[in-house]
Parts: structure tokens; sequence; C-alpha cells
């Protein structure tokens, strides 16, 4: 079975895509979506469960801030 994942602009695995993710690209999205409604750093990390430290750092940008420069077939 042959599957797409984005990769940077040096073909490194970025996103939920990479080996050490800890989040979907959709719960960082979540997270995006919560702070411009207005919630704190301190209601959006209880919601969705996740320390408050790292969603300072989404968003931030200080991670999960590449954007894929192409997508990859890899075999699974």
């Amino acid at each position: 079975m042959t599957r797409l994942i984005a990769v940077n602009e040096h073909g490194y695995r970025i996103g939920e895509d990479h080996h050490n993710a800890k989040y979907s690209n959709t719960e960082v999205g979540m997270v995006f979506q919560l702070r411009d409604s207005g919630m704190s750093y301190l209601e959006i990390a209880r919601k969705m469960e996740i320390p408050k430290s790292t969603i300072r750092d989404f968003i931030k940008g200080h991670k999960r801030c590449q954007f894929a420069a192409k997508h990859k077939k890899v075999e699974v």
C-alpha cells in the first residue's frame, strides 16, 4: 500500500508524518482555532489535554512550524 507523506525542502518528514509526532495535524489546527476564538493557553491546554507549554510552542511557532514543500510516496 502506498501513502503520501509531507516533507520539508530537505526531504525530511514533517507534521504528523514525523516519527516523533505526538499530535495529529487536526489537533494542532484545533489549537490555532481555539486561540483565534479568544481562549487562553491554559484553557486550550485543559480542553485538549495537551501541556500548556506545548500549546505555547505551537502558537509561537517553536513546534510544528514547517510547511510541506512537497509530498512523497512511501510504502506502508
